[in-house]
């Protein structure tokens, strides 16, 4: 609330935007209406998990919130834009392509938030991180959120950010999660299926048999899951490959239980976890 750049490394976090008067750029901090100017930004499930809740905040605060990310319709989110808002939630690849055709613009940006920090940079996003904040103006406050401190994490932090405050809770150490049961089971590959098969008939008979299969790839996530709908198994699947409605629709089954089982490769799922885990909270 002083107005420091912050470095924050924890399991989760959270985004909190607010025209602070202690700010030394607060004097713009409250983006008129129709100004086309946003104030802050996170990598496309994962934004809409903080625009959900970032809502309630925005509504009580009277701010305008908008949330944009590749694989949805652009002209929705051109229009939100192109009047104004006080908040931008974004992946990198969608505001950036609306930074270069000037749908908008961060010139008035003094809030900057980099949501999971380490996990933008290892799907390789980088270069557009690099060009937003190149776009913002040089008196911002910039707050950093990551799982875990890579160097490449560090790198960013010292070129984005001036004598920030480091917050840490747990060690910085890469460690697995003492809150989670993990249970390890070497198979050879032929026996994989056969396996899940059993373990899936055991967890649908519990009372609460949500269940998140991670695989490799997206033709291993459609195979899995056309074998378990034909053999009657509460089972959808999401990937890269899928339109957004069809990934939003597949998400909200899962979310309300109506399909308990739910494939996603890697890359999909980011984000998934921490949403069902703070629901069930």
């Amino acid at each position: 609330m002083s107005g420091r750049d912050i470095i924050s490394i924890a399991k989760t976090g959270s985004v909190h935007a607010s025209g602070h008067p202690s700010h030394p750029g607060a004097a713009q901090a409250r983006i008129p209406r129709g100004s086309k100017r946003p104030r802050a930004s996170p990598t496309r499930e994962l934004a809409q998990q903080v625009e959900e809740v970032g809502r309630e905040y925005c509504r009580d605060m009277n701010l305008s919130l908008a949330c944009i990310f590749g694989g949805a319709a652009r002209g929705h989110q051109a229009r939100e834009l192109s009047r104004g808002v006080d908040v931008i939630i974004a992946t990198p690849g969608r505001l950036l392509d609306f930074l270069e055709n000037n749908t908008t613009n961060l010139r008035r940006c003094t809030y900057l938030v980099l949501d999971e920090a380490d996990r933008m940079l290892d799907m390789g996003f980088e270069p557009q991180i690099r060009k937003i904040v190149s776009q913002v103006r040089p008196d911002r406050q910039t707050l950093m959120f990551s799982a875990t401190w890579p160097k490449d994490v560090r790198a960013m932090a010292a070129d984005f950010q001036k004598d920030a405050a480091f917050l840490n809770v747990g060690s910085l150490e890469l460690a697995a999660n003492h809150n989670i049961t993990q249970k390890i089971e070497i198979l050879d590959e032929s026996a994989k299926d056969r396996r899940l098969m059993e373990l899936l008939s055991d967890i649908l008979r519990q009372p609460e048999p949500k269940t998140i299969i991670f695989v490799d790839t997206k033709r291993k996530a459609d195979e899995l899951t056309y074998t378990m709908r034909r053999d009657r198994i509460p089972a959808l699947c999401i990937h890269g490959d899928k339109k957004q409605n069809e990934r939003d629709w597949v998400l909200n089954e899962f979310r309300h239980g109506r399909t308990p089982i739910l494939l996603a490769t890697d890359v999909a799922a980011r984000g998934l976890v921490p949403l069902f885990v703070f629901e069930r909270k």
